[in-house]
This record gives structure tokens, C-alpha cells and sequence, in this order.
């Protein structure tokens, strides 16, 4: 995912996702059990670097920030790749009662987070920590977030075989401390007791602070919201638009970017970036995943609470368009200064938003952080609370692409069309407004229309499905035609009474774009039937050019030419 706007210019937001897999008979928790279990800090050494990293991250950018960089932790991906081998390695041993890496707070969080867990305490002494400077403090070696360190709760008795695994991947593997029955976490450096807390009252969900801060309703809501799109007039050449819209930032291919990398690491990967979601393979069975990560803000920002709601309904469209059932989510919500009673209004209603679209798809929110005080003198950043979502594909059999495929494909539009242009791409890129509601969303419908895709991609009906989303349904059609294994043309007949321009380009959501091939077409009717959908058949796949009634025809090559050069073409010039 990614999306431009004037506010991010001088604070942009880069969020990572990481994915993995799990044998059910192989996972470890971040707990600390057991009275008299030895408590090990493994990997790299510690260091000055990152102390004060999390409310580093957490304060506005300013002309002091540049004296804060040692806060800036240092990454080393190599010894990171052994760190996680040798972790994985007592894993599958049977030597470990819990493990946790080191993050925000370093040492002080993971000791008091793992002690809550498993309602124990601990007993930890600061001498023993490997450090690479030195006369660094209690207060230093307790607050790094020295990167590549993992704490570990082992198992008494297995001590030995611990270090022998660290010692065989080269890291450093010492035990600093016990287990202990009290529920308190000490903290010893120099022969001095530093510290001494109970761990319940640190943690999130215990005994640590709660702050419920001011909240008001932003004022520019009521500009926004007083849109009224009858004054915008319509385009007369719709298609001029159209191409305008496909070599536009938000909308163009990303390729630029994503081709920098190597998006097929051990050939696992069976759709790559630029279609709706990313495919991997599980090698040795038969299913796949299906990864999406997904955020409008703009949306967000002219309506906090649909806008998240919009951002995890899209990315469960999206793994839902290449054959996945979505599973769960994770999250960063980056918002501006929380103290600022307009910035919490927005944190707080889009968390609302969110949770009622994770509980109405059944997505459990599997983790996340927050990053705030992204501002700058001109503003805050839109309130972008970006979605990962993953999706399960049960059989590669199943697996969809989202671009046309075969000419004589038919073309349906799975939901409906609906007469809104606000907080459309079109509006601001086309027309120079950032106003309006955020598009329309429906929880139900979306629930229905997600099912209902993926039992007729189940029943092998479906040879492409691509969401509608940014650009309206003129960009989803146009892109579907130029995505697939090869460029191919399509034409299409729309009915709805509507603005031409909401036709084309308005945002609503809970619409898809599906073909079946000719000879399938009575099957997939009847299937649709049953789950009661609302669907048109709107036109055919074929010919080299795209036909949208008499209001655009443009050539397939051209489409694709602005759509792939663009993006290179404006960061270059």
C-alpha cells in the first residue's frame, strides 16, 4: 500500500507487516513460570542505542529531534536471522517456558510484561548483562532497545543446552536472573537493589495508569460535511478523466517501488504485488495465504470512525478477492499529539470503527501498535490507522487472480452502484476537494457480499475478482484489464440512473468485479441466488480496447502505458 498526500510530506509514515507460520505443537508464549526457572538474555549484545526509543517515537518532530538520535535503535539483520534460528532451535528442543523480544522499554518491558502473564515474579541482576559500552547505568541498561535480544524463561535443568545453542549460532546466551513466586520484578546492579515493582502494575489490562483524555469533535467536520456535490460539475469527456485518474499517485502501478525488492523470496510466492493481495504458498500442503495491508486516510479523516471501518472492510475484500477466508488483523494506528482533544477524537473513534468491522468479519486483532505526535509545523499527518489483514486460501486449486483472463469472459458487478462522489480520489485529484462523508459502508452487506465471493470462487465459478475501491468502477475495470497474465479490452453496458461521475468514479463500498467464462455463466447465476446477491451482468471480456457505454472508449495499450510509467515518471522528473 501506497498512498500520497500533502499532509504526510513532512512526516511520512512507513509501516512494516511480518508474517509467519506456526505448527500448533511449536509455539512458545511470552510467559515466565515456574519458582527457581533460570531467565536468560540472548543475542546481541546491549548498548546506549534506542534508550528513550519508544517516546522518542511517540513525541513531534521538531528542530531538537536531530539530538535525539541515539534514541534511533541500530538494526543488524544478520545477527537478527540467527537470533531467530537459535530461538526457533530451543524451541523445537523443549527448553523453554517463554520467550519475548526486546522492543519498546527493552528490559523493564519484557520482564515486567512476562511476569504479569504468568502472574510470577522475577529476580534479575544488571551486572550479568552482556553490554557493549561501557559504564552504562541501571537506569541505561534497563531502558535500551538495543536491537537482535531475546528474554527467555528456560527450563531448570536445561541451562547448558541453552548456551550450546546460542553458542553454535554465536550469540551471546547468559542467564541474568530467576523466576520468582511473588509477583514483584527486582532489579539489581552494583550489589544495589534498584528497583522493585510489582509487575501487574506496569502492564496493559493490570494495574498501569489508564488516561481517559479530552475529546472534541474537530471543527473542520463541519466544513467537510456541509459538501454538496451538486456543485461539482460533471466532466464532459469522462475517459479523459479516466486515463487522468489511472496515471494519478494513489491510483498508478506501485511498481517502482515493489520491483526495487525480491518479491519472490525461496519461490514461494504465487500472485506478487500490484494485484489485490499478495499469494504465498505453504509448501508441503495444499493451502496458501493471502496477505493485505490497507488505509485510505483521507477517508479516516473526514469521517474517523466509517474511515477504519473502510480500511479493514477493504483489506478483507482483498484477500477475499483472491479465494482467502480472512483470518485476523493486526495494526499501526498513526494518528497526530493525543493531548490535542481533536487528535483523540479521531484515535478514539476509529478504534471504534475498527473493532465493530473486526468483530462483524470475525478478525481478532492479534496485535499492533500506535505511533502518535506524527506532526510537524504545518499539521498533523491523516488520522491512517493502516490494516494487515491474513487470509487462509484452503486449496491452491482455488487461488484467483484479480485481472481479465479469457476473451468471451463475462462481466458482473457484484453490489451496488450508489449516487456519492465525496471523499472520492476523483473529487480531490479531478476537482481539488477534500470533503464530504467517507463513502458508503455497510457491515451486513459487506459480510454477505465476502461470503457469497468466496463460495462461488469455492464452487470454481470464478476466473477473476477485483474489489472496487480507490478511483471508482471505471479504475477497478480499467485495471482489471491490464493486470492480468496479458492486456486484453472489454466492453461494458451500466444502467444505473445516477451521476455519470458517481458511475465511474464514486468510492462506495462493498462492490466487486467478477467474471465467469460463457459456458459457466447459468451456474454462476444460480449460485449468486443462493446467497442472495445483488449483481449485474454489465459486459464481455475481449478486443484491445475498453468501452464504457458512450462515455469512454479508450485504447487497452494506452491504459497501460500511464498506468505502469506514471508513478516513475513523477518521481523522476
Amino acid at each position: 500500500e501506497v498512498y500520497f498526500d500533502p499532509s504526510y510530506n513532512a512526516n511520512p509514515l512507513v509501516n512494516a507487516m511480518a508474517v509467519g507460520i506456526v505448527k500448533h505443537d511449536e509455539t512458545v508464549s511470552a510467559i515466565a513460570e515456574g519458582e527457581g526457572n533460570p531467565v536468560f538474555i540472548v543475542g546481541s549484545a546491549t548498548g546506549r542505542d534506542g534508550i528513550h526509543g519508544a517516546t522518542f517515537a511517540s513525541e513531534e518532530l521538531s528542530s531538537e529531534s536531530e539530538e535525539k538520535r541515539p534514541s534511533v535503535q541500530v538494526g543488524d539483520p544478520f545477527t537478527e536471522k540467527l537470533l531467530l534460528e537459535a530461538s526457533l532451535e530451543i524451541i523445537k528442543e523443549d527448553l523453554v517456558v517463554g520467550m519475548q523480544d526486546m522492543g519498546a522499554a527493552g528490559i523493564s518491558c519484557s520482564t515486567t510484561e512476562m511476569s504479569a502473564k504468568g502472574k510470577v515474579g522475577m529476580d534479575i541482576n544488571l551486572d550479568l548483562v552482556p553490554m557493549r559500552e561501557t559504564g552504562m547505568s541501571a537506569y541505561e541498561i534497563l531502558l535500551s532497545e538495543s536491537q537482535e535480544r531475546m528474554l527467555v524463561v528456560g527450563k531448570k535443568g536445561k541451562e547448558a543446552e541453552i548456551r550450546a545453542v546460542f553458542e553454535k549460532w554465536d550469540l551471546h546466551a547468559v542467564e541474568i536472573g530467576k523466576v520468582t513466586s511473588d509477583g514483584i520484578v527486582r532489579m539489581r546492579r552494583d550489589g544495589e537493589l534498584k528497583a522493585e515493582v510489582p509487575a501487574d502494575s506496569l502492564v496493559l489490562g493490570g494495574g498501569a495508569p489508564v488516561y481517559i483524555r479530552e475529546t472534541r469533535r474537530p471543527s473542520y467536520l463541519d466544513t467537510t460535511l456541509a459538501f454538496q456535490q451538486d456543485s461539482v460539475p460533471v466532466p464532459e469527456d469522462i475517459g479523459k478523466v479516466l486515463l487522468s485518474l489511472m496515471g494519478s499517485p494513489n491510483i498508478a502501478s506501485k511498481r517502482w517501488v515493489y520491483e526495487q525488492y525480491d518479491q519472490s523470496v525461496r519461490t514461494n510466492t504465487v500472485i506478487s504485488s500490484g494485484g489485490d493481495a499478495a499469494v504465498t504458498r505453504i509448501k508441503g500442503t495444499l493451502k496458501a495465504l493471502s496477505v493485505s495491508t490497507d488505509c485510505n486516510g483521507r477517508y479516516v479523516y473526514l469521517n474517523p470512525k466509517k474511515g477504519a471501518m473502510i480500511a479493514v472492510a477493504e483489506a478483507a475484500r482483498n484477500v477475499v478477492c483472491t479465494g482467502a477466508r480472512p483470518l485476523g488483523v493486526t495494526n499501526c494506528l498513526n494518528f497526530g499529539n493525543p493531548y490535542k482533544p481533536e487528535i483523540y477524537y479521531q484515535f478514539k473513534e476509529a478504534c471504534a470503527g475498527m473493532g465493530e468491522a473486526c468483530e462483524r468479519f470475525e478478525t481478532p486483532v492479534t496485535g499492533g501498535n500506535v505511533s502518535f505526535y506524527n506532526e510537524n509545523p504545518t499539521g498533523a499527518v491523516y488520522p491512517t490507522p493502516v490494516i494487515g489483514l491474513v487470509g487462509l486460501i484452503e486449496d491452491v486449486k482455488n487461488i484467483t487472480p484479480a485481472g481479465f483472463q479469457d476473451e468471451g469472459d463475462i462481466v458482473f458487478l457484484l453490489g451496488k452502484n450508489r449516487n456519492e462522489i465525496a471523499a472520492s480520489e476523483y473529487l480531490a485529484t479531478i476537482h481539488g476537494i477534500v470533503a464530504g462523508d467517507a463513502p458508503y459502508i455497510d457491515l451486513d452487506e459487506e459480510k454477505l457480499l465476502q461470503d457469497g465471493v468466496l463460495a462461488l470462487i469455492d464452487a470454481g465459478l470464478v476466473k477473476s475478482a477485483h474489489d472496487i475501491s480507490d478511483g471508482g468502477l471505471s479504475v477497478a475495470l480499467a485495471e482489471c484489464c491490464i493486470i492480468g497474465r496479458r492486456p486484453v479490452g472489454a466492453s461494458i453496458r451500466l444502467y444505473d440512473r445516477i451521476r455519470r461521475d458517481a458511475l465511474y468514479f464514486g468510492e462506495s463500498q462493498g462492490r466487486y468485479v467478477l467474471t465467469c467464462a460463457a459456458d459457466a455463466k447459468r451456474d454462476f447465476v444460480q449460485k449468486v441466488m443462493e446467497h442472495d446477491l445483488e449483481i449485474q451482468e454489465i459486459g464481455v471480456v475481449g478486443g484491445d480496447i475498453l468501452t464504457l457505454n458512450d462515455d469512454i472508449t479508450l485504447n487497452v495499450p494506452d491504459i497501460h502505458s500511464t498506468y505502469y510509467n506514471a508513478l516513475e515518471q513523477l518521481l523522476e522528473s
